[in-house]
């Protein structure tokens, strides 16, 4: 019977916490047993990750009592939310509330939040640089993680701040990959005129924060930030058009014209890449990749994730 640590994965039924909850699992020293949380228990994903050991839990992060009920016993937790979800800044803020408060009370001995910028300390609300959103916000997914960091500092959580970066993985989810222009070439289209973007695979998160809760309480109360790599747009392009066969022609577009599923959506991401682009080399510099290579060997860069993924990249 394995006695080792629990750690309670939030999200795990999705991309970071999914690559967290496997990285676990897949640990040949089996130094921590996972608790996978998710709001739907009964999911194929949640299905695979019990098949391959891990412990399923029910929770919903805007039910604090199940919250708390989760972390009972714990050692570790892998803490995330996902502003796409539900496209709320304040739930997003009630939601990190409730897993900060469950982790004081529990008490577990290690949190990893992962966490963005609060843009608000660098652009003035309301001073004409960006756009207002949702009445309080610049980039409302960026302000309200980083806003939410003190839910855990205030409570005296143990904590490690873990700073991702753009998931390549969003060239699937949300519509980003090249599209075919009326001429017959592919075009990648990106706000980020000749700038570097930090990105990442969404499971390398997950390994990483693997590699900071087996470090022990040698990261708590650090910030960490992490990339796969820096790339321009056209860096890019020229990726994804060797791994997909075909030349891939790069356009560089303005914020407002970034592709998103839904309008709430386009509003947030055109915000975001606007703070990214004006805030290139603040941006980049958090983001290590050596940080995150030395964290996580395995660490893939955007050509390895291409070959990987590019049978699931869509050529409209």
């Amino acid at each position: 019977m394995n006695n080792a640590p629990v750690i309670a994965v939030f999200g795990a039924t999705g991309a970071q916490g999914g690559g967290l909850a496997r990285a676990i699992l897949a640990d040949p020293k089996r130094a921590f047993r996972v608790r996978a949380i998710t709001r739907r228990p009964e999911s194929p994903a949640a299905h695979a990750l019990a098949q391959a050991g891990a412990q399923i839990v029910a929770a919903d992060l805007d039910d604090p009592p199940s919250v708390r009920r989760a972390l009972e016993g714990a050692q570790g937790a892998f803490c995330v939310t996902d502003a796409f979800e539900h496209g709320s800044p304040e739930r997003e803020l009630a939601q990190a509330e409730a897993m900060a408060e469950a982790a004081a009370r529990a008490p577990v001995a290690h949190v990893v939040w992962s966490t963005l910028e609060d843009t608000r300390d660098f652009v003035a609300l309301g001073g004409g640089a960006m756009p207002v959103l949702d009445g309080r916000y610049n980039v409302p997914h960026f302000d309200a993680k980083g806003e939410a960091n003190r839910f855990f500092i205030d409570r005296r959580v143990p904590t490690t701040l873990l700073y991702t970066s753009f998931q390549w993985d969003n060239l699937i989810r949300y519509g980003m990959a090249p599209r075919r222009h009326g001429d017959g070439h592919l075009i990648f289209s990106l706000p980020m005129g000749d700038r570097r973007l930090p990105g990442i695979a969404a499971e390398d998160i997950g390994r990483c924060a693997f590699a900071i809760f087996a470090r022990g309480t040698a990261l708590v109360g650090k910030a960490i930030g992490i990339a796969g790599e820096h790339l321009t747009g056209e860096q890019m392009a020229e990726q994804l058009g060797l791994a997909l066969g075909e030349p891939v022609r790069y356009e560089a577009v303005a914020p407002e014209q970034v592709r998103a599923p839904d309008a709430v959506r386009a509003g947030q991401f055109a915000a975001m890449f606007r703070f990214v682009h004006d805030f290139e080399r603040v941006h980049c510099d958090a983001r290590s990749v050596a940080c995150a290579r030395e964290l996580n060997p395995r660490l893939q860069t955007f050509a390895a994730w291409l070959a990987a993924h590019r049978h699931r990249i869509p050529r409209h």
